[in-house]
């Protein structure tokens, strides 16, 4: 099914042919009264079999609405400009909203790349383009775009793990929320187009580790950010204490043999990443 124009005229004109046939229809009566003439009844009957036919050709569009017209199971056309128009009576009108809809699916427990149970939940914004298919194509497009919605949000959630762990560089679900929206989106309009629907846009809206395994993901989290923080802070210690040792020995202040550079470099690492102070210890020599 494709859009085509139904055929239409202007309402306010429509109304004037309405009132032509219906004075000739009464005037047609009236003479037949007068005259009692066989050739007037005829004339009347049919002025008014049109004038009533014309009342069912009546219909009005509102903005950001479109009808689909069909007359005996047969399909005529879509009227999507806003308005008052007369079309051809007897036609049976669906009408469509073109208007934007915003779609929240449920929260669907799936698994992700690596097999982790996650709960996830998308939004979705959506409009009718062709209103034909969007009738004739599918039963119901609310409820085609809502199925394909979740089955498209469960291909990609199986697609992508929730989190990088050991490679930095793939999609993550967590980590890269405006790729994978981007992929959801191109993934359902493929879905929906069967049914004359476009995607305006898809985003994650809800996600999170499902709840038998939240905690143990937690704190799987916390000992990788943990280890993190440490790595930072080895890197800022070394780097601190060769900067210590390079200038020690560039002004001459100390001679540091092997040994003592060994030890020096085990204190001042020490001292460094250690959590907690540090007390000195100052050698005052031999006392006798």
């Amino acid at each position: 099914m494709k859009e085509k124009e139904m055929f239409k005229v202007n309402g306010f004109l429509g109304v004037l042919i309405f009132l032509l046939f219906a004075a000739g229809t009464l005037l047609a009566v009236r003479q037949f009264t007068l005259q009692e003439s066989g050739l007037f009844l005829v004339l009347g009957v049919l002025l008014g079999i049109i004038t009533f036919l014309l009342l069912s050709g009546f219909t009005i569009i509102q903005p950001n609405q479109s009808k689909v017209f069909t007359l005996f199971g047969r399909y005529l056309g879509v009227i999507k400009h806003e308005g008052f128009f007369l079309t051809l009576p007897l036609t049976i009108r669906k009408t469509v909203s073109l208007r934007v809809i915003n779609f929240n699916s449920d929260k669907l427990k799936v698994n992700d790349l690596e097999g982790n149970p996650i709960e996830i939940a998308a939004v979705v914004v959506y409009k009718v383009f062709d209103s034909a298919k969007a009738v004739f194509d599918v039963e119901d497009y609310r409820e085609f775009v809502h199925t394909q919605s979740e089955t498209g949000l469960r291909h990609i959630a199986s697609q992508h793990p929730y989190d990088n762990v050991n490679n930095d560089t793939e999609i993550s679900l967590r980590q890269h929320s405006d790729e994978v929206g981007d992929e959801l989106t191109k993934d359902l309009q493929k879905r929906l187009e069967l049914a004359g629907v476009e995607i305006i846009e898809a985003r994650i809206m809800h996600l999170a580790y499902s709840s038998e395994i939240a905690s143990a993901m937690l704190q799987r989290q916390q000992a990788k950010a943990v280890l993190a923080a440490r790595k930072v802070i080895v890197d800022g210690a070394v780097t601190m204490v060769k900067s210590a040792i390079d200038q020690l020995r560039q002004e001459g202040i100390v001679d540091l043999d092997e040994e003592k550079k060994a030890q020096m470099v085990n204190n001042l690492m020490v001292a460094i990443v250690s959590e907690k102070g540090s007390q000195p210890v100052i050698n005052a020599g031999t006392i006798y």
